[in-house]
């Protein structure tokens, strides 16, 4: 039986992935990781495209800052916590994690956390891996999250996919246990259950391929399910004019689809849900201490309410 629950009572998270569109897995191919300096850098006017949407619509977000973003724009995450937002870690290198050993990983996760703590002036307790790589083949990396001081992630995805995803893992928020028997706070992204296929419905490429009124109406049946989704978008998204390198037709279709039109998109749905932080939903999910600190430098914005 369908839950016909409000989908305006219920918090959803909004999240940002802070990465450049050089470091972007599918350009992977036209950009080695020793030219990254001599790119265009685009990502810090994109953020801000982005902070000032979300002003207006006085939302409150997570931003998973990749810790070579951060170490190459500090102001920029100042920017973001001065508005109000809670600040994450994605990483330092957006390498794949199963391309790593655990040594490499170890070391990148412990330095963009010291990165971005420096920054903030506070502890970084959430996680996004590059490319979403946390999967059955690297699942080790989830240990070393929590050695590393961290209490939450947002990596898993529920689907079949050619660069990651966990079929069958669960769909909704919920602690999951190590396999060193630690515990993690894990918001996996979004997703919608079809006849024999799980479809990705959390937002990014998805979010500019699929016609507006598929993905308002997949994100909403969540929310009728009674269950927050959590919604991802990228700063190169929003930004049509940015260069365009030469990849193989699939990775170019990926990437540049419909960026002319995600702004406006994100824009309508930001008047459909409500939204704020990650760690805030898991929070109110009760899968977070109550006393786990929000990150963020500020009070707190108001909680976004549709129009």
């Amino acid at each position: 039986m369908t839950n016909h629950t409000d989908t305006t009572r219920i918090a959803n998270a909004l999240t940002i992935d802070v990465e450049d569109y050089f470091q972007v897995a599918a350009l992977a191919e036209a950009v080695d990781r020793d030219d990254w300096h001599s790119m265009e850098y685009r990502v810090e006017a994109n953020t801000h495209r982005l902070l000032e949407l979300l002003d207006r619509h006085r939302t409150r977000a997570t931003f998973f800052t990749l810790g070579w973003v951060a170490e190459k724009s500090p102001q920029l995450v100042r920017d973001i916590q001065n508005a109000g937002h809670e600040v994450a870690s994605h990483g330092y290198s957006h390498q794949l994690i199963y391309n790593q050993t655990p040594e490499v990983f170890r070391e990148e996760t412990r330095r963009s956390k010291q990165i971005l703590e420096d920054i903030t002036g506070e502890p970084i307790t959430g996680y996004r891996a590059a490319s979403y790589s946390i999967t059955n083949q690297s699942r080790w990396a989830l240990d070393i999250l929590a050695e590393e001081g961290f209490v939450w992630d947002s990596s898993i995805f529920p689907v079949h996919h050619d660069r990651y995803g966990m079929p069958g893992t669960p769909r909704w928020p919920h602690r999951l246990t190590t396999d060193k028997d630690y515990e993690l706070a894990e918001f996996p992204l979004s997703t919608l259950k079809l006849p024999g296929y799980t479809l990705p419905i959390a937002g990014g490429g998805y979010f500019r391929l699929f016609p507006y009124w598929f993905s308002r109406w997949g994100l909403g049946s969540i929310n009728r399910q009674g269950q927050p989704f959590v919604f991802y978008l990228h700063p190169w998204e929003v930004d049509p004019g940015q260069p365009r390198l030469d990849v193989k037709w699939f990775s170019r279709f990926r990437h540049y689809n419909n960026l002319e039109i995600c702004e406006q998109r994100l824009d309508q749905l930001l008047g459909h849900f409500r939204f704020t932080a990650m760690g805030d939903v898991l929070r109110d999910q009760q899968l977070l201490d109550k006393d786990q600190p929000a990150t963020t430098g500020h009070d707190k914005m108001e909680l976004s309410s549709p129009c």
